[in-house]
């Protein structure tokens, strides 16, 4: 139950992505995977590599993924970044 728990913390926290300017890898969709993956194992990370059943899910089981979420966001959007600043330096083009 507590994974079904982090999955929508991360959903809910990727909604607010929308008042990001748009530089992530893979665009919103790069920021919506990135959010659930990390929520998922910072979560698991955190209540020790096992995932909490019904009766051990609470509030704070389901906050364990708002960092994994933030992280797995800013990760995915430095990466964008990173890979726009390579394309706009004059980096030689794949083939070319």
């Amino acid at each position: 139950m507590a994974l079904l728990g982090w999955v929508m913390m991360g959903l809910a926290i990727w909604h607010y992505t929308i008042f990001l300017p748009d530089r992530f890898w893979g665009g919103i969709v790069g920021a919506f995977v990135g959010s659930l993956i990390g929520a998922i194992v910072v979560g698991f990370v955190i209540a020790g590599f096992q995932v909490p059943g019904e009766k051990a899910t609470d509030i704070v089981v389901v906050l364990y993924a708002v960092p994994g979420a933030l992280l797995g966001i800013a990760a995915i959007y430095f990466e964008g970044m990173r890979r726009e600043g390579a394309r706009s330096s004059g980096a030689a083009a794949p083939g070319g």
